[in-house]
Protein backbone atom coordinates (compact mmCIF):
# COMPACT_ATOMS: atom_id res chain seq x y z
CA UNK A 1 0.00 0.00 0.00
CA UNK A 2 3.14 2.68 0.26
CA UNK A 3 3.86 2.39 -3.12
CA UNK A 4 0.87 2.83 -4.18
CA UNK A 5 1.68 6.26 -6.13
CA UNK A 6 -0.37 9.96 -5.89
CA UNK A 7 0.56 12.94 -7.86
CA UNK A 8 3.86 11.15 -9.14
CA UNK A 9 5.07 10.26 -5.60
CA UNK A 10 4.73 7.08 -3.33
CA UNK A 11 2.43 7.31 -0.12
CA UNK A 12 5.34 6.77 2.07
CA UNK A 13 7.42 9.59 -0.13
CA UNK A 14 4.31 11.76 1.09
CA UNK A 15 4.24 10.59 4.71
CA UNK A 16 8.60 11.34 5.15
CA UNK A 17 7.38 14.92 3.91
CA UNK A 18 4.46 15.02 5.85
CA UNK A 19 6.22 13.72 8.97
CA UNK A 20 9.55 16.07 8.23
CA UNK A 21 7.33 19.22 8.60
CA UNK A 22 5.97 17.93 12.18
CA UNK A 23 9.15 17.14 13.18
CA UNK A 24 9.91 21.26 12.30
CA UNK A 25 7.02 22.35 13.91
CA UNK A 26 8.07 19.65 17.03
CA UNK A 27 11.61 21.77 16.70
CA UNK A 28 9.74 25.24 16.40
CA UNK A 29 7.95 24.21 19.78
CA UNK A 30 11.45 23.15 21.50
CA UNK A 31 13.17 26.38 20.65
CA UNK A 32 9.62 28.51 21.99
CA UNK A 33 10.03 26.10 25.18
CA UNK A 34 13.65 26.31 25.72
CA UNK A 35 13.68 30.62 25.14
CA UNK A 36 10.86 31.28 27.14
CA UNK A 37 12.05 28.87 30.18
CA UNK A 38 15.68 29.29 30.29
CA UNK A 39 16.86 32.03 27.83
CA UNK A 40 14.56 34.77 28.32
CA UNK A 41 14.92 34.56 32.14
CA UNK A 42 18.23 34.76 32.20
CA UNK A 43 18.09 37.57 29.53
CA UNK A 44 16.01 39.60 31.80
CA UNK A 45 17.99 39.21 34.79
CA UNK A 46 21.06 40.92 33.24
CA UNK A 47 21.67 44.56 33.93
CA UNK A 48 22.92 45.33 29.50
CA UNK A 49 19.43 45.51 27.55
CA UNK A 50 21.61 44.87 24.35
CA UNK A 51 21.31 41.04 24.82
CA UNK A 52 17.13 41.80 25.08
CA UNK A 53 17.62 43.55 22.07
CA UNK A 54 19.65 40.69 19.98
CA UNK A 55 16.94 38.12 21.77
CA UNK A 56 13.84 40.15 20.23
CA UNK A 57 15.43 40.24 16.79
CA UNK A 58 16.38 36.41 16.92
CA UNK A 59 13.84 34.70 18.28
CA UNK A 60 10.95 34.32 15.72
CA UNK A 61 12.91 35.02 12.61
CA UNK A 62 14.93 31.76 13.66
CA UNK A 63 11.82 29.95 14.69
CA UNK A 64 10.46 31.25 11.02
CA UNK A 65 13.94 29.79 9.33
CA UNK A 66 13.49 26.26 10.85
CA UNK A 67 9.69 26.10 9.50
CA UNK A 68 11.36 27.33 6.26
CA UNK A 69 13.64 24.96 6.35
CA UNK A 70 11.75 21.78 6.91
CA UNK A 71 8.89 22.54 4.27
CA UNK A 72 11.83 22.74 1.80
CA UNK A 73 13.49 19.46 2.79
CA UNK A 74 9.65 18.31 2.45
CA UNK A 75 9.20 19.12 -1.12
CA UNK A 76 12.14 18.65 -2.12
CA UNK A 77 12.10 15.12 -1.90
CA UNK A 78 9.53 14.50 -3.60
CA UNK A 79 8.85 14.76 -7.43
CA UNK A 80 7.41 17.38 -9.54
CA UNK A 81 7.21 19.20 -12.67
CA UNK A 82 10.33 21.38 -13.35
CA UNK A 83 8.35 24.66 -13.50
CA UNK A 84 6.90 23.81 -9.84
CA UNK A 85 9.96 23.38 -8.57
CA UNK A 86 11.17 26.50 -10.02
CA UNK A 87 8.37 28.66 -8.61
CA UNK A 88 9.06 27.43 -5.06
CA UNK A 89 13.23 27.84 -4.87
CA UNK A 90 12.05 31.44 -6.14
CA UNK A 91 9.61 31.90 -3.69
CA UNK A 92 12.21 30.48 -1.23
CA UNK A 93 14.61 32.96 -1.72
CA UNK A 94 12.52 35.51 -1.11
CA UNK A 95 11.25 34.51 1.67
CA UNK A 96 14.98 33.67 3.27
CA UNK A 97 16.13 37.31 2.22
CA UNK A 98 12.81 38.98 3.91
CA UNK A 99 13.57 36.39 6.33
CA UNK A 100 16.74 38.29 7.18
CA UNK A 101 15.51 41.93 6.57
CA UNK A 102 12.99 41.21 9.54
CA UNK A 103 16.09 40.09 12.17
CA UNK A 104 17.78 43.62 10.93
CA UNK A 105 14.10 45.60 10.85
CA UNK A 106 13.63 44.35 14.93
CA UNK A 107 17.53 44.70 15.71
CA UNK A 108 17.16 48.49 14.44
CA UNK A 109 13.40 49.26 16.11
CA UNK A 110 14.88 47.55 19.17
CA UNK A 111 18.34 49.67 19.48
CA UNK A 112 16.22 52.48 18.62
CA UNK A 113 14.04 52.19 21.23
CA UNK A 114 17.60 51.44 23.67
CA UNK A 115 19.19 54.69 22.73
CA UNK A 116 16.22 57.30 21.75
CA UNK A 117 14.75 56.84 25.08
CA UNK A 118 17.96 58.04 26.70
CA UNK A 119 17.36 61.60 26.69
CA UNK A 120 15.69 63.25 30.07
CA UNK A 121 13.28 65.95 29.01
CA UNK A 122 11.34 64.09 26.57
CA UNK A 123 11.47 65.50 23.53
CA UNK A 124 13.45 62.50 21.98
CA UNK A 125 10.35 60.14 23.21
CA UNK A 126 8.08 62.65 20.96
CA UNK A 127 10.38 62.06 18.19
CA UNK A 128 11.26 58.11 18.20
CA UNK A 129 8.07 57.04 16.76
CA UNK A 130 8.88 59.20 13.37
CA UNK A 131 12.84 57.84 13.48
CA UNK A 132 11.69 54.62 14.10
CA UNK A 133 8.84 54.40 11.40
CA UNK A 134 11.70 56.20 8.83
CA UNK A 135 14.39 53.67 9.72
CA UNK A 136 12.19 50.61 9.42
CA UNK A 137 10.09 51.61 6.13
CA UNK A 138 13.91 52.00 4.51
CA UNK A 139 15.25 48.88 5.96
CA UNK A 140 11.79 46.99 4.45
CA UNK A 141 12.51 48.39 1.11
CA UNK A 142 15.79 47.40 0.93
CA UNK A 143 15.08 43.97 2.07
CA UNK A 144 12.19 43.81 -0.89
CA UNK A 145 14.51 45.38 -3.42
CA UNK A 146 17.22 42.26 -2.67
CA UNK A 147 14.26 39.96 -2.70
CA UNK A 148 13.50 40.77 -6.33
CA UNK A 149 16.74 41.22 -7.77
CA UNK A 150 17.35 37.63 -5.90
CA UNK A 151 15.38 35.98 -8.35
CA UNK A 152 16.19 37.54 -10.91
CA UNK A 153 13.78 40.59 -11.48
CA UNK A 154 15.96 43.81 -13.61
CA UNK A 155 15.42 46.25 -10.47
CA UNK A 156 16.76 49.40 -12.63
CA UNK A 157 13.79 49.15 -14.88
CA UNK A 158 11.44 48.20 -12.12
CA UNK A 159 12.31 51.81 -10.79
CA UNK A 160 12.23 53.22 -14.01
CA UNK A 161 8.93 51.96 -14.57
CA UNK A 162 7.90 53.56 -11.37
CA UNK A 163 9.67 56.80 -11.41
CA UNK A 164 6.65 58.43 -12.85
CA UNK A 165 4.76 57.69 -10.06
CA UNK A 166 7.05 58.30 -7.65
CA UNK A 167 7.37 61.96 -9.00
CA UNK A 168 3.76 61.85 -8.38
CA UNK A 169 3.70 60.84 -5.03
CA UNK A 170 6.28 63.09 -3.74
CA UNK A 171 4.35 65.51 -5.22
CA UNK A 172 1.46 64.85 -3.85
CA UNK A 173 3.30 64.63 -0.34
CA UNK A 174 5.19 67.47 -0.60
CA UNK A 175 3.34 69.25 1.96
CA UNK A 176 3.35 66.28 4.83
CA UNK A 177 7.20 65.75 4.29
CA UNK A 178 7.62 69.65 4.80
CA UNK A 179 5.73 69.14 8.06
CA UNK A 180 7.73 65.79 9.31
CA UNK A 181 11.19 67.91 8.69
CA UNK A 182 9.56 70.60 10.49
CA UNK A 183 8.45 68.58 13.47
CA UNK A 184 12.57 67.56 13.71
CA UNK A 185 13.68 70.79 13.30
CA UNK A 186 11.30 71.83 16.84
CA UNK A 187 12.65 68.56 18.49
CA UNK A 188 16.12 69.32 17.53
CA UNK A 189 16.83 73.20 17.80
CA UNK A 190 14.27 73.37 20.70
CA UNK A 191 12.57 76.72 20.28
CA UNK A 192 9.87 75.78 22.86
CA UNK A 193 8.72 73.15 24.60
CA UNK A 194 5.62 71.54 25.80
CA UNK A 195 3.53 73.94 28.17
CA UNK A 196 5.63 77.29 27.13
CA UNK A 197 3.49 80.25 26.25
CA UNK A 198 4.81 81.40 22.60
CA UNK A 199 3.80 83.51 19.89
CA UNK A 200 3.71 82.70 16.22
CA UNK A 201 3.50 85.93 14.37
CA UNK A 202 0.43 87.78 15.77
CA UNK A 203 -0.77 84.79 17.22
CA UNK A 204 -0.07 83.79 21.31
CA UNK A 205 -1.03 80.87 23.04
CA UNK A 206 0.44 78.05 25.61
CA UNK A 207 1.81 74.83 23.25
CA UNK A 208 -0.36 71.50 23.88
CA UNK A 209 1.37 69.02 21.59
CA UNK A 210 3.83 68.46 19.26
CA UNK A 211 3.27 65.86 16.18
CA UNK A 212 4.87 64.55 13.23
CA UNK A 213 2.12 66.95 10.99
CA UNK A 214 1.22 69.79 13.13
CA UNK A 215 1.62 71.41 16.35
CA UNK A 216 -1.29 72.59 18.65
CA UNK A 217 -1.31 75.50 20.58
CA UNK A 218 -4.19 76.67 22.68
CA UNK A 219 -5.64 80.48 23.19
CA UNK A 220 -6.10 82.62 25.96
CA UNK A 221 -9.74 82.11 25.41
CA UNK A 222 -8.98 78.30 25.22
CA UNK A 223 -9.29 77.25 21.69
CA UNK A 224 -6.86 74.52 19.84
CA UNK A 225 -5.20 76.21 17.09
CA UNK A 226 -3.58 73.44 14.92
CA UNK A 227 -0.51 75.10 12.45
CA UNK A 228 1.34 72.77 10.08
CA UNK A 229 4.77 72.04 11.31
CA UNK A 230 6.59 73.91 8.15
CA UNK A 231 4.39 77.36 8.53
CA UNK A 232 5.83 77.14 12.45
CA UNK A 233 9.53 76.66 11.27
CA UNK A 234 9.15 79.40 8.76
CA UNK A 235 7.44 81.58 11.30
CA UNK A 236 8.83 84.68 13.94
CA UNK A 237 8.90 82.44 17.32
CA UNK A 238 8.84 84.19 20.68
CA UNK A 239 8.95 82.13 23.70
CA UNK A 240 7.52 83.97 26.36
CA UNK A 241 7.71 81.68 28.51
CA UNK A 242 11.66 81.28 28.28
CA UNK A 243 12.04 85.54 29.12
CA UNK A 244 13.25 86.33 32.82
CA UNK A 245 10.71 89.49 33.06
CA UNK A 246 8.48 90.79 31.43
CA UNK A 247 8.89 94.75 30.84
CA UNK A 248 5.65 96.73 31.13
CA UNK A 249 4.96 100.33 29.18
CA UNK A 250 2.60 102.91 30.56
CA UNK A 251 1.89 106.59 29.50
CA UNK A 252 0.38 108.27 31.80
CA UNK A 253 -0.75 111.34 31.80
CA UNK A 254 -1.21 114.63 34.07
CA UNK A 255 -3.06 117.63 33.64
CA UNK A 256 -1.74 121.00 32.51
CA UNK A 257 -1.84 122.47 36.11
CA UNK A 258 0.44 120.25 37.72
CA UNK A 259 3.58 122.36 39.15
CA UNK A 260 7.07 121.01 38.78
CA UNK A 261 7.20 120.37 42.00
CA UNK A 262 4.36 117.82 41.41
CA UNK A 263 5.74 116.14 38.86
CA UNK A 264 8.99 115.68 40.84
CA UNK A 265 6.77 113.86 43.10
CA UNK A 266 5.23 112.02 40.95
CA UNK A 267 8.60 110.48 39.11
CA UNK A 268 9.95 109.45 42.88
CA UNK A 269 6.32 108.09 44.00
CA UNK A 270 6.20 106.13 40.38
CA UNK A 271 9.93 104.87 41.37
CA UNK A 272 9.15 103.51 44.65
CA UNK A 273 5.87 101.99 43.88
CA UNK A 274 7.73 98.40 42.40
CA UNK A 275 9.08 97.70 46.13
CA UNK A 276 5.57 97.63 47.38
CA UNK A 277 4.35 95.20 44.89
CA UNK A 278 4.66 91.41 44.80
CA UNK A 279 6.61 89.74 41.69
CA UNK A 280 7.72 93.30 40.12
CA UNK A 281 11.23 93.74 40.11
CA UNK A 282 12.49 96.21 43.00
CA UNK A 283 15.69 96.81 40.86
CA UNK A 284 16.65 100.63 40.22
CA UNK A 285 17.86 99.71 37.05
CA UNK A 286 14.02 98.01 35.75
CA UNK A 287 12.38 100.81 36.84
CA UNK A 288 11.81 104.00 34.26
CA UNK A 289 9.67 107.17 34.63
CA UNK A 290 10.17 109.81 32.88
CA UNK A 291 8.53 113.38 32.13
CA UNK A 292 8.71 112.86 28.07
CA UNK A 293 6.04 114.67 26.42
CA UNK A 294 3.77 117.69 26.05
CA UNK A 295 0.87 116.23 24.90
CA UNK A 296 -2.57 118.07 23.67
CA UNK A 297 -4.44 117.48 26.60
CA UNK A 298 -1.70 116.44 28.60
CA UNK A 299 1.86 116.05 30.24
CA UNK A 300 2.74 112.86 29.76
CA UNK A 301 5.31 110.18 31.57
CA UNK A 302 6.31 107.09 30.22
CA UNK A 303 6.75 104.11 33.18
CA UNK A 304 8.78 101.37 32.76
CA UNK A 305 8.12 98.16 35.12
CA UNK A 306 9.24 94.51 34.95
CA UNK A 307 6.78 91.61 36.61
CA UNK A 308 9.24 88.70 37.50
CA UNK A 309 9.04 85.45 35.41
CA UNK A 310 6.93 83.50 38.17
CA UNK A 311 4.45 86.59 38.90
CA UNK A 312 0.65 86.19 36.87
CA UNK A 313 1.42 89.19 34.43
CA UNK A 314 -2.84 90.29 34.36
CA UNK A 315 -2.81 89.85 38.30
CA UNK A 316 0.67 91.89 38.81
CA UNK A 317 -0.33 94.46 36.42
CA UNK A 318 -3.89 94.80 38.17
CA UNK A 319 -2.07 95.51 41.00
CA UNK A 320 0.41 97.76 39.81
CA UNK A 321 -2.32 100.02 38.21
CA UNK A 322 -4.51 99.76 41.20
CA UNK A 323 -0.98 100.85 43.44
CA UNK A 324 -0.57 103.37 41.03
CA UNK A 325 -3.95 105.05 40.97
CA UNK A 326 -4.01 104.75 44.89
CA UNK A 327 -0.34 106.89 45.38
CA UNK A 328 -1.29 109.58 43.01
CA UNK A 329 -5.05 110.31 44.24
CA UNK A 330 -3.07 110.43 47.78
CA UNK A 331 -0.50 112.80 46.42
CA UNK A 332 -3.00 115.07 45.05
CA UNK A 333 -2.31 114.17 41.41
CA UNK A 334 -4.69 114.17 38.65
CA UNK A 335 -4.94 112.05 35.53
CA UNK A 336 -5.77 113.97 32.14
CA UNK A 337 -8.58 113.46 30.00
CA UNK A 338 -8.89 114.89 26.70
CA UNK A 339 -10.43 118.56 26.93
CA UNK A 340 -10.40 121.71 24.69
CA UNK A 341 -10.42 125.55 25.72
CA UNK A 342 -11.73 127.87 23.20
CA UNK A 343 -11.07 131.28 23.64
CA UNK A 344 -13.73 134.37 21.66
CA UNK A 345 -12.87 137.55 21.71
CA UNK A 346 -15.22 140.29 22.53
CA UNK A 347 -15.05 141.86 19.14
CA UNK A 348 -15.55 138.72 17.03
CA UNK A 349 -19.02 138.59 19.34
CA UNK A 350 -19.78 142.66 18.62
Amino acid sequence: MLEYELWGNTLESWGISILIIVGAVVVVKLISLFSRKVLKPFITRTPNHLDNVIYYSLESPIKFAVMLLGIWIAIHRLVYPDNFVKTIDNAYRILIVLDITWVFARLIGGLLEIYLRKDSTGQTHKMMPIIKRTALVLVWIIGIVMALSNIGVNISALLGTLGIGGIAFALAAQDTVKNIFGAFTIFTDKPFNIGDTIRVDSFEGTVIDVGARSTKIMDYDKRIITFPNYKITDANIINISSEPKRRVVLNLGLTYDTTPEKMKEALDILKAIPERVENVSSNPSDTTAVFTNYADSALVIMYIYFIEKQGDILGVTSNMNMEILSSFNKAGLEFAFPTQTVYIQKDEIE
